[in-house]
């Protein structure tokens, strides 16, 4: 059965994952774009590296081109932002890229986008999964992906250029200039590289890259950009004077930061430096919006800068959505992914690893002056997380004790409050907060808690590991 999850659609690369299945989603979306009468707005699709990938990005656009659905069709592996960037530029009301982001090297998966290239939400993904369910394998229409293109039904395009000059545009590319850096990139054998680097290469800084190449099984590693993927980027970083290191996860649309100490900047703290720098060094205004997973400092900032922070559930359409709504300045989430206003409405890890070049550029400090900087003026926090494997026996009884029968542990700490909005969320009074919810992209039970030290999330973390028996 085909489910869309947080992220889109990710299955197993043969077993749920086949030709077959990737046909009908396209089949699907072909017969919601011909009822909303949407296709003279066309549709725009690219591809990652993964296994199968640039195979399957074409099985899609035969279908939509058999559907009489006009294709713009990027030919070379790209980060997800550029179909997005491309999505809203030309105007249509969907687009999809093919990639399972930071999942394992055995999955694939289907992202889509709506109007303005933000993410679908549950509304869109229930019609896909709702026309899925009425068609079968006959009901697909598809030509050749050859015979389409001398059609003109199918146009090859490549928006690179584009992409990489908007953001050259977006940033203060002569303050990077003057700054004469050192990056070093590390794309985990994704798609960040050639975007990322021409952006840093115009901006004259020096730019070496890692773990580059064609390589399906990302070096043995998820290419998930975290303080343990990242540890040979840490290395190089401290031990050979660069000013920031950048990895960037399987799409490009999520970032991980190295410091030039060579420690990793958790994405909470990425968010943090980016919203101040907005507001405090370039003087720009506007509220945050940030996931229940994600560091609440953020809300300090915002207050004193008159602000307002917003929470949402996880999942970048809902971050795209109040941004929108309010016209906020930021957007993030505390697993690497943000965008600011102005840039495109969904996840950027290009964009935003060009911005923190910019930052440090613009106000000369190096990453950790700034972090320290915002401890000073609001106070520190540590979040710690854990993901939880689990049998599939086990999640109906994981399921009914978070979401159902509702038992809190013994905490040291008074509750304030309990929201079951999105999992199970434990606010306490002294600011801290503890969460609990299923993964929407693996079969994990992620547990996150933020407190004023180290000892105590680890410790509210541990206990909500025994409780649960996780």
């Amino acid at each position: 059965m085909i489910q869309f999850g947080t992220g889109g659609w990710r299955a197993l690369i043969g077993e749920e994952f086949t030709k077959d299945n990737v046909r009908l989603v396209a089949q699907a979306l072909a017969n919601i774009m011909l009822a909303e009468n949407v296709q003279q707005n066309g549709f725009v699709i690219g591809y990652d590296r993964r296994f199968l990938s640039d195979k399957a990005a074409a099985w899609f656009a035969e279908v939509l081109a058999g559907n009489g659905i006009p294709v713009s069709f990027i030919n070379k592996y790209v980060p997800t932002p550029i179909v997005m960037f491309k999505s809203k530029a030309i105007g249509a009301t969907y687009s999809a890229c093919i990639t399972a982001s930071h999942n394992p090297a055995d999955y694939n998966g289907i992202k889509v986008f709506i109007e303005g290239g933000r993410d679908a939400d549950e509304v869109i993904t229930g019609k896909i999964e709702h026309q899925i369910a009425q068609i079968s394998a006959q009901d697909v229409k598809a030509v050749d992906f050859e015979q389409a293109q001398n059609d003109g039904v199918i146009t090859v395009i490549n928006p690179m250029n584009e992409f990489v000059d908007s953001i050259i545009n977006f940033i203060d590319i002569d303050a990077i200039k003057r700054a004469n850096l050192r990056v070093v990139i590390d794309p985990m054998f994704g798609v960040a590289k050639n975007a990322l680097q021409t952006v840093l290469i115009s901006g004259r800084c020096d730019v070496d890259v890692i773990n580059d190449g064609q390589n399906p099984a990302f070096g043995g590693l998820m290419p998930s950009p975290n303080a343990a993927t990242l540890y040979r980027l840490k290395h190089i970083v401290a031990h050979e004077g660069y000013d920031i290191g950048i990895g960037t996860d399987g799409d490009a649309d999520r970032l991980g930061i190295i410091d030039e100490k060579g420690n990793f900047i958790h994405p909470n703290e990425v968010l943090l430096l980016l919203y101040y720098y907005l507001l405090e060094y370039k003087g720009w205004k506007g509220s945050v919006v940030r996931n229940i997973a994600t560091t609440h400092l953020l809300d300090k900032v915002a207050q004193a800068h008159n602000e307002k922070c917003f929470e949402v559930p996880v999942g970048f359409k809902h971050i795209s959505s109040q941004m929108e709504a309010d016209d906020a300045l930021l957007g993030g989430e505390s697993s690497g992914g943000l965008t600011i206003r102005g840039h495109i409405k969904g996840k950027d890890g290009v964009f935003a690893s060009s911005l923190l070049v910019e930052m440090i550029s613009v106000t000369g400090k190096k990453l950790s002056e700034m972090l320290d900087e915002i401890y000073d003026k609001y106070g520190y926090a540590y979040t710690a997380e854990g993901d939880c494997t689990f049998k599939p026996a086990d999640k109906e009884r994981l399921y009914n004790k978070i979401y159902v029968e509702r038992p809190l542990p013994e905490f040291a700490e008074e509750v304030e409050k309990v929201s079951y909005a999105d999992g199970a969320k434990v606010y306490f009074k002294n600011g801290g907060w503890a969460l609990a919810r299923f993964s929407g992209t693996e079969p994990l039970l992620r547990i996150f808690v933020e407190m004023e030290s180290k000892e105590k999330a680890e410790a509210i973390l541990e206990q909500m590991r025994e409780f649960l028996h996780v």
